[in-house]
């Protein structure tokens, strides 16, 4: 049998900006042969609503439509990966268990899960998944937790080797390299750990917040897509208008406190 297959919808990005937070995360489907003549389609994570023009062009120019997607896994509940839901009507939405617990009472300086994240989430039949659930034959789900209580990814076995989209378990490749999560909502010590397990576990990284790459035996990254990225109405010149390159990887911690969840 075919293996399944995974392709960009939507890059993701790590541009951040000095008046607000750009957060373009990646969106990724996965087409898995069923076994039976058909396709299974997945896709992971949706970018926020900002996005959805773009996301439907992009599946439009795979003659597909939002209504054509099977499943719609989650990888956790920050805003920029969850608003988009509400384009895949006929999808089973999953996500992990303790990340629908959390979702009830996030805490206070968890600024990627606003307190009306429930409520939103609250209007879809979302399912539970864990570690090992499979999505599709060659599919299936790997907890990664840290980032956030419930962070998940998909691990998929293609004719590429092992690609793992990782939501923000791994938000980019700096990350992959220095096995360090550049942004913790939860627990370090758990999120860190995950970014191993997962760097471990794949032959391709297809990461939140930049582009699919693969580690090297000595830590190279190989980027597998070009950037691409546009502004628009804002000229290279325009005053006011600044660059600031930091290329090193610099995480920000914001763990829960002790016991937030017990």
């Amino acid at each position: 049998m075919a293996k399944a297959t995974v392709h960009t919808l939507l890059q993701g990005y790590q541009v951040e900006s000095t008046v607000g937070d750009i957060a373009f995360c990646s969106v990724n489907l996965i087409e898995a042969p069923d076994g039976a003549g058909g396709v299974t389609r997945i896709v992971v994570d949706t970018g926020h609503f900002g996005r959805g023009v773009v996301l439907r062009q992009a599946l439009a120019a795979r003659g597909l439509t939002a209504s054509d997607i099977d499943v719609l896994l989650l990888t956790h509940a920050h805003w920029d990966h969850v608003q988009g839901i509400q384009y895949f009507d006929n999808a089973v939405v999953l996500a992990h268990p303790k990340e629908l617990d959390y979702i009830s009472n996030p805490h206070g300086g968890d600024h990627a899960t606003p307190a009306w994240t429930k409520a939103v989430l609250d209007r879809y039949d979302i399912r539970s998944v864990t570690e090992g659930h499979d999505l599709a034959p060659g599919v299936s789900v790997v907890e990664a937790a840290g980032h956030s209580p419930g962070t998940i990814a998909a691990s998929v076995d293609t004719d590429d080797g092992v690609v793992v989209v990782t939501g923000d378990a791994i938000q980019n490749a700096m990350v992959a390299q220095q096995r360090r999560n550049a942004l913790v909502f939860w627990n370090e010590e758990q999120a860190n750990r995950s970014v191993g397990k997962l760097v471990d576990l794949s032959d391709v990284v297809r990461p939140g917040h930049d582009q699919p790459f693969r580690l090297s035996a000595t830590g190279e990254v190989e980027y597998l897509e070009e950037f691409s990225f546009g502004l628009r109405r804002v000229l290279p010149d325009t005053p006011g208008l600044t660059f600031d390159l930091q290329p090193e990887l610099t995480p920000v911690i914001s763990e829960a406190p002790p016991g937030w969840m017990d």
